[in-house]
């Protein structure tokens, strides 16, 4: 019992280290780009240049010479190359999201693998524990089932055929 306590208290940095996500710099770039352009001062920064630049180039503000007279083609262009830069960092922050995604997919798979493992321990224990004591629990056919170790690479297998037939599903639809 306390070699297993030992394993898991070996285990619990490993999980959170692979669940660390943002440890390059390049991680930490996405991640700033994401929070800064997805926050609602962002959007009011932006509304309020808008404003600005469409009041200076209309003559709004007094003693102001425009640069970009209406229709504002600079404005355009300038929000046209931000629109793309804004669409590429969402891009990469959905990319970023489904690796995550991924990983902790993973890592609940293989905690539930361990959880089974555990059970299935406790439950031979419990079935000694019931013969020691004299109970008969032999006829329990639920029991002996549960007592059965989970075959993993068969679920892995499962997963793998539903997602390839998922997979040629979607292709032949297209």
């Amino acid at each position: 019992m306390a070699n297993q306590a030992t394993n898991n208290q070996a285990t619990a940095p490993q999980l959170q280290s692979s669940l660390n996500f943002t440890t390059s710099k390049i991680d930490k770039v996405a991640v700033f780009i994401a929070n800064a352009f997805g926050s609602m001062i962002f959007l009011m920064v932006c509304v309020f240049l808008f404003i600005i630049w469409i009041c200076w180039n209309t003559q709004l503000i007094p003693g102001l010479k425009p640069f970009d007279p209406f229709p504002f083609p600079t404005l355009e262009m300038a929000v046209s190359i931000f629109a793309i830069i804004l669409s590429i960092s969402v891009l990469i922050n959905q990319n970023r999201q489904g690796q995550i995604e991924k990983i902790r997919q993973q890592v609940e798979f293989e905690i539930n693998v361990r959880a089974e493992s555990e059970i299935t321990k406790i439950l031979h224990m419990l079935h000694d524990i019931h013969q020691k004591l004299g109970l008969n629990s032999a006829e329990d056919k639920e029991l002996e089932q549960m007592k059965e170790q989970t075959d993993t690479n068969q679920i892995r297998q499962s997963v793998n055929d539903k997602q390839a037939g998922s997979d040629s599903s979607l292709s032949n639809n297209q």
